[in-house]
């Protein structure tokens, strides 16, 4: 949701949210000057290295998909999902209206699940390049994807632990105060 909401969100949610969308915020952004997301985002082509951090986004996507067990040991990805959408679809009508109309789609075609197959990340790419002309270039960035998919792979691997390790210990909570 927090991809959603624009300026502050205090006053328009309740504390809890608010919270989630200041950590999201800080996430993406201790994610986006990340050494290992700028040695990821240095494997795509320089025509491609301009989309490459919304590429890479659904990259992480499909690498936690894949690899889920191996971070969260006690819900699986199916069981999680499900306790995901029962804590967002009632409160659904007081989210922003384009948070609304993804749910439409991400729950009922199993997104989050899909990630898991490299091609569904293709569709996706070709998806959000279709709806966002400017994007275009993310449809060829999934060859990038493919091409270094081994190091990619390696790097998230690096990457994914150190941030789960931050989020656990409010290191992006300290950040925002």
């Amino acid at each position: 949701m927090a991809d959603f909401v624009r300026g502050n969100p205090s006053g328009l949610y309740t504390p809890d949210i608010v919270s989630g969308i200041f950590m999201h915020r800080a996430v993406d952004k201790a994610t986006d000057s990340h050494p290992l997301v700028k040695e990821a985002r240095a494997l795509f082509r320089p025509d491609y290295r301009r989309v490459a951090a919304i590429t890479l986004d659904l990259v992480w996507d499909h690498f936690l998909s894949l690899h889920w067990q191996q971070f969260e040991h006690e819900l699986n990805l199916s069981e999680f999902i499900l306790y995901a959408r029962q804590h967002i679809e009632p409160h659904l009508s007081q989210t922003p209206e384009k948070f609304q109309e993804l749910n439409e789609f991400l729950w009922p075609q199993r997104w989050l699940i899909r990630y898991a197959d490299a091609e569904y990340i293709g569709k996706s790419l070709n998806g959000m390049a279709r709806r966002r002309p400017k994007l275009h270039a993310l449809s060829d960035s999934f060859d990038d994807f493919l091409m270094n998919y081994d190091q990619l792979e390696q790097i998230f691997f690096q990457f994914y632990p150190q941030m789960l390790h931050d989020a656990k210990q409010g290191v992006f909570l300290k950040a925002l105060n």
